[in-house]
């Protein structure tokens, strides 16, 4: 257990957390949610001792173990692979050292050899004898295969390095596991195993993330950080965020009777608590919601953007024609024999091993980029707006939101005074001073909120989005991910979020070094689909990425 007495933090002025109260109960997962800035990541560090709070404490079960997913990758550069994940376990590690100096001594006493004897035991206790074998374990289930084992951290890709951190703070079965955007850097599949691992978890797991799938998979509560305060709801971020709208929209109603509205609410927690999943963490949710009191919702105060595209006009019969499209890069492969035709009422996926596999055909079909063979038509009816992946040549110049905003204002508008622009940073949450921020001192997620509302400025029927839930909060995400859902147009995206993946797209196109692999299908019954995992295995070959 981890307890939380009357944390109290600011930083100058600024309040993060005012006199915080809560306790984690073993075999619990809780998601850390709240909007960028809130303090997420800064309340973990609280926990694991890495920032003192001004006032209050931190209990921690005395003897319990404390893992923490670390964020730099550079710290081990001079270590081995294995030793790495070894060294996640700091007792056990102390203590293989020190009975292993004892042994290599020639000069070591009786004493020192009675010391050693004690220090196997304890050893044997914490699991040391297998421990070389579950450390390799663990590598290989999160993808790092055995020929990187005995290798420097300094010598391996980075996107290995990250799911060798993983590996450490799951090494051992730590009692209290602190992880801080776990599936940062990772595929699809790599989550699939991380989701299917902390579902049976027994202990505390404390995890902050802005994947939707991956926190409704493993959380059995919500911590909900909001106005420098932490409150606990039971239940997913699914449910938190479904109930809460709900609640919003009830207190909204003041036509419906008060026995009316408790029926509703009653219901909607009955359809969650039925989950089909045997899970450890699906089981304790399941008794959680059971046992909730419908006064314990709240209505959200949050604010939610209002991400609309608003085409002026149909898209017609021709809208993207791509024949024999090939690229490479640095000498590799990204794409080869690409040749498709986009047709109406569709919503695409692109996916790809090779992380720079898409960003290139995207930039090429925007024509910010050559191809190196094959072409590419797009229709005459189309007006398309593209969310790229790197935003930054959009804003070295020190311009108010209002003056960067009227660059992009298009040919049909004749009428862009302030109030009309002041709308379209109005709907992604730009109000009062925001709008006098200079472009070029704006965080990663103000960044993309002002492409956003360029995006829908231009009333595109069709729209690229290359990781478009990058930088921004799960406020965001959700907002961008319906608008996607009910937009009438044309989509083609990329993304790392399942949920944005599943729910929008009904069409999977893959991008292989050795042609496409292209499926009518939603994005789970492509990653399910036996056919399509053969195809995989054979047109990527033994192709490795960076």
């Amino acid at each position: 257990m981890i307890s939380v007495n009357n944390v109290s933090l600011s930083f100058g002025k600024r309040v993060l957390f005012d006199e915080v109260n809560i306790t984690f109960q073993k075999g619990n997962c809780y998601g850390v949610i709240g909007a960028n800035g809130a303090g997420k990541s800064t309340f973990l560090k609280i926990l694991s001792g890495e920032i003192e709070p001004n006032k209050g404490k931190v209990d921690i079960t005395p003897g319990e173990r404390m893992a923490v997913l670390k964020q730099n990758q550079f710290a081990y550069d001079d270590v081995t692979v294995l030793n790495t994940v070894l060294m996640g376990h700091e007792k056990m590690w102390k203590v293989m050292h020190e009975k292993d100096a004892i042994y290599a001594d020639p000069e070591a006493t009786e004493d020192d050899y009675m010391r050693a004897g004690n220090l196997e035991a304890e050893f044997g206790e914490m699991g040391g004898y297998t421990a070389e074998s579950d450390a390799a374990t663990f590598l290989n289930e999160l993808g790092v295969k055995e020929h990187f084992h005995q290798s420097l951290m300094k010598d391996i890709p980075s996107n290995m390095k990250v799911r060798v951190l993983l590996a450490q703070a799951l090494f051992g079965n730590p009692d209290i596991l602190l992880l801080d955007e776990p599936t940062n850097g990772l595929d699809i599949e790599t989550i699939g195993w991380l989701e299917n691992f902390l579902a049976d978890y027994q202990n505390v797991v404390l995890v902050v993330s802005h994947d939707r799938h991956f926190l409704d998979a493993v959380c059995t509560h919500v911590a909900d950080v909001d106005r420098a305060k932490i409150k606990v709801f039971s239940g997913n971020y699914t449910f938190w965020y479904e109930s809460s709208q709900l609640m919003a929209r009830q207190l909204s109603d003041k036509n419906k009777k008060v026995e009316e509205k408790r029926a509703a609410l009653i219901d909607f927690i009955a359809r969650f608590s039925a989950n089909a999943s045997k899970s450890k963490q699906a089981t304790s949710r399941k008794k959680a919601l059971e046992k909730l009191n419908i006064e314990e919702i709240e209505p959200s105060n949050r604010r939610y953007p209002g991400i609309i595209f608003q085409p002026l006009r149909e898209v017609g019969n021709q809208i993207l024609n791509v024949e024999g499209l090939s690229a490479s890069m640095d000498g590799r492969k990204l794409f080869d024999k690409v040749t498709f035709s986009v047709n109406k009422g569709e919503k695409i996926a692109f996916l790809s091993k090779d992380p720079s596999a898409v960003t290139a055909f995207f930039e090429i079909i925007n024509g910010k980029q050559e191809a190196q063979g094959g072409k590419y038509e797009w229709g005459t009816t189309i007006t398309k707006a593209y969310l790229p992946i790197e935003n930054n040549e959009f804003f070295t110049e020190g311009l108010g939101l209002m003056d960067w905003l009227r660059q992009y204002v298009p040919p049909h508008v004749t009428d862009a005074d302030e109030p009309f622009l002041r709308g379209f940073l109005g709907k992604m949450l730009f109000s009062g001073d925001d709008i006098a921020k200079k472009t070029n001192v704006l965080s990663g997620g103000e960044k993309v909120r002002c492409m956003i509302s360029r995006m829908m400025l231009q009333n595109p029927n069709l729209v690229v989005l290359d990781q478009p839930t990058n930088h921004l909060d799960l406020e965001s995400i959700q907002s961008f991910n319906e608008g996607c859902q009910t937009f009438p147009g044309i989509v083609l995206l990329t993304s790392h979020d399942h949920t944005f993946l599943q729910t929008v797209a009904n069409r999977v196109i893959e991008l292989t070094p050795t042609g496409i692999i292209d499926r009518l299908m939603t994005f789970d019954e492509y990653m399910e689909d036996k056919r399509v995992k053969e195809l995989r295995a054979e047109m990527y070959g033994n192709a490795v990425f960076a």
